[in-house]
């Protein structure tokens, strides 16, 4: 490999990434270096395309993780430019064929990169409304047994006057005339690879193939508008801070399409009384030295009341005693435990009659 530049570090990504992280990697130093695209470098658009050819396809992948280089279909010189390690001619043809199925060209499916570089945008797929990400703080309490929260977003909506239509109620659709009723239209961009005839969906009647006569007041003929929407949020039991619950559909709405996802990040406000740990919950009970030695019951705070708590004669400090059934719901109905350290607490000063008592232990060795 010496003088060569190691595919991983091309794609900017370490040796376990993962086949969603390589095709994001390439995707996104594709649009960056496409000739096509102001400030492109094709020298590098080559050389990111060689190597996605060789670890977005699992078999040449696992010979180049082995070998350092590929024995099939990929030349015998590892990272030689597209002159060795990487068929440029071929890669053109099978672009100009529209043949980059997964198993079109080596392996390695560029049909949504291009669809992205030849139709402007992802115009060639799905409309899809954009996803909405939010924060919610909940209490350490909540976290462990869940809640429901209502919030409140001012987001992109399907128009419920014209039922996302964008046409008053009762009115006439019309053929659209940008592309015929067909609903799709070709476009044809002249770029690195030659002539690119690609089809899309029509920007006019938005892949529909009809328009309104009539436009609905409300959205404007749009099929969707902005309001105000109250969402509800179900929060799982035992969720860890940091984690995200996704809300299918509940993102902004797309005209003709179908609406993104709401994200949802939770925030666990600490409880400084009690910590999570795993499916227990720990927490601290402070004990007098006189009945760590002899013995007694003890109240303990939980999260559902206080529990009363044997704490057996000769305790040690630092010891960890059960309160069962009282630590975090488990699927079944079963819970986790209540794990209580033990904190032995000395007086700061002692009586004569307490000084002479102990004295006397001291001398019996205890």
């Amino acid at each position: 490999m010496a003088g060569k530049r190691d595919y991983y570090e091309v794609l900017g990504i370490t040796k376990t990434a993962s086949k969603e992280e390589i095709k994001k990697a390439f995707h996104k130093l594709a649009h960056k270096f496409h000739p096509d695209k102001k400030g492109g470098d094709a020298e590098k658009f080559k050389e990111v395309s060689e190597a996605y050819s060789i670890l977005g396809d699992d078999k040449k992948r696992a010979e180049y993780d082995s070998y350092g280089r590929v024995f099939t279909g990929g030349g015998p010189g590892g990272f030689e430019g597209f002159g060795g390690g990487f068929d440029f001619a071929g890669f053109q043809d099978a672009f100009n064929r529209g043949n980059f199925g997964a198993q079109g060209f080596g392996g390695a499916d560029f049909s949504d990169i291009f669809s992205d570089f030849f139709s402007g945008s992802a115009t060639a797929r799905t409309r899809r409304g954009r996803d909405i990400s939010i924060d919610l703080e909940v209490n350490f309490r909540d976290s462990i047994f869940g809640t429901r929260r209502t919030v409140l977003l001012a987001k992109t909506a399907s128009c419920e006057a014209c039922q996302g239509t964008g046409a008053m109620l009762g009115t006439e659709m019309l053929t659209c005339k940008n592309c015929n009723g067909a609903g799709k239209v070709h476009e044809t961009t002249n770029s690195f690879f030659g002539t690119i005839t690609v089809e899309t969906p029509c920007r006019m009647c938005r892949g529909a193939g009809k328009v309104p006569k009539e436009k609905c007041l409300t959205c404007r003929g749009e099929g969707v508008y902005r309001k105000q929407e109250e969402i509800d949020i179900t929060v799982p039991a035992g969720i860890e801070g940091g984690e995200m619950i996704r809300l299918q559909g509940l993102g902004e709405a797309a005209s003709g399409g179908m609406a993104g996802d709401l994200y949802v990040k939770v925030h666990v406000i600490p409880d400084p009384r009690f910590r999570k740990e795993g499916t227990s919950i720990a927490t601290e009970l402070n004990v007098k030295l006189s009945d760590a030695l002899l013995g007694t019951d003890y109240k303990v705070q939980t999260l559902e009341g206080d529990e009363m708590l044997h704490v057996p004669a000769g305790v040690h400090h630092g010891e960890v005693l059960k309160l069962k059934g009282k630590g975090v719901p488990q699927r079944g109905g079963k819970r986790g435990d209540m794990l209580v350290k033990i904190k032995i607490t000395l007086p700061s000063k002692l009586s004569r009659t307490a000084k002479s008592l102990i004295e006397k232990l001291r001398e019996e060795g205890v």
